[in-house]
């Protein structure tokens, strides 16, 4: 018999946390969250995103053992101010029992109802900016540190329950000797010329803050067209700065301004964390700190992980400035290997930027809805 349980204490919420460490423990492929900096992110004193919706935790449980777990999440600016009638859920794990995925997901399909949702989709996160998707394929290669990984039998737990696919991403690489940089040197210079832009570099850390909120907006206004899309609010603002900013090399944030400073493109970059990650185990101390800043000074492979255009200057070739730059730090940090996060499948505008680097798609996934 399966019986869910919901997480009410800090314990259980470590508990939430820490069961993909049983149920991955012998996969080579499966990287592992920093545990502290994961119950920050179920903190509601601590996650600002709580302010604008709200999450309740599940525990699965089969003989008094813990067998998966699920996040049901209401995004009420997505609901009230995007009219998304969506019920959101993440984090979903568990063993290779079909009755345990139906508890988990009945639970959360009868919390949608009770807040008169149309239809539940996932595995998502709170917003945009955290993990998406089931693996579809991919499988036998190390996730990335901004996504999920998943056993394979996933995809057809959903299949059984009555769910259809919503949306599909893939993931591609290619190497960094794929980059011919004629192919943007000589535009980079026309277009900047054409349009009175500039690329800004950045050294330190504390360089790049004053033009964060500002790539923020544009990433709003970049972005505002997907169909996954869900702003990001001023007050997110600063939790996001604390959490992604002072893990990437300042030398790897990229923007473009016009004559009067305005932010028109950016791009970041970030080192592969995956391998360091697999060695802290889940802690910073004693020494999974090390590992993680031996990798952000050393690492040899790149994630692309976030990249936005103004609307105003989109299909203007302003990527080629862009590229430029980060073909001249990588060139000097010897970097080998570029990495790419998910994307949606209809994102053409994406697509074109990278078709002149040959990616090959090495990953795919996708998520899963169902009517309520």
């Amino acid at each position: 018999m399966i019986t869910v349980k919901e997480v009410t204490t800090k314990k259980g919420l470590k508990t939430f946390v820490k069961f993909p460490f049983s149920l991955y423990k012998d996969s080579k492929y499966w990287v592992p969250p920093i545990i502290k900096q994961e119950l920050e992110t179920f903190n509601k004193d601590k996650n600002p995103i709580f302010k604008d919706a709200e999450a309740r935790f599940f525990l699965a449980y089969k003989d008094n053992e813990v067998v998966g777990r699920i996040a049901a999440i209401v995004n009420w600016l997505e609901i009230n101010k995007q009219q998304i009638k969506k019920m959101r859920f993440g984090w979903f794990d568990f063993i290779d029992d079909k009755a345990v995925s139906k508890a988990l997901l009945e639970t959360i399909e009868n919390i949608g109802r009770s807040h008169k949702l149309e239809y539940a989709e996932g595995p998502v996160g709170f917003s945009n900016l955290d993990k998406v998707g089931v693996m579809t394929e991919g499988f036998d290669s190390i996730a990335p540190m901004i996504t999920w990984y998943n056993h394979p039998y996933y995809a057809s737990h959903y299949e059984t329950h009555g769910y259809v696919i919503e949306k599909e991403y893939s993931e591609s690489k290619f190497p960094f000797k794929n980059v011919n940089p004629e192919t943007f040197s000589k535009a980079q210079d026309l277009i900047k010329r054409r349009y009175k832009l500039r690329a800004l570099k950045f050294t330190k850390t504390e360089e790049v803050m004053p033009y964060a909120d500002k790539m923020f907006d544009l990433f709003n206004e970049s972005y505002a067209s997907l169909s996954s899309f869900v702003e990001i609010t001023d007050i997110q603002k600063e939790y996001f700065k604390k959490k992604f900013i002072s893990f990437v090399n300042p030398e790897y944030i990229k923007f473009v301004v016009d004559e009067n400073d305005k932010l028109i493109g950016f791009a970041i970059v970030m080192p592969r964390f995956a391998e360091a990650l697999q060695k802290a185990k889940g802690k910073l101390f004693p020494f999974g700190f090390r590992h993680i800043l031996k990798a952000k000074k050393n690492s040899k492979d790149v994630i692309f992980y976030l990249i936005g255009i103004h609307p105003e200057y989109q299909n203007k070739g302003v990527h080629a400035v862009i590229f430029n730059e980060y073909y001249e730090t990588f060139t000097k940090k010897g970097i080998k290997t570029c990495y790419r996060t998910p994307e949606l499948e209809d994102n053409e505008a994406i697509h074109k930027i990278w078709k002149h680097f040959s990616p090959t798609v090495y990953k795919r996934r996708k998520t899963f809805r169902k009517d309520l």
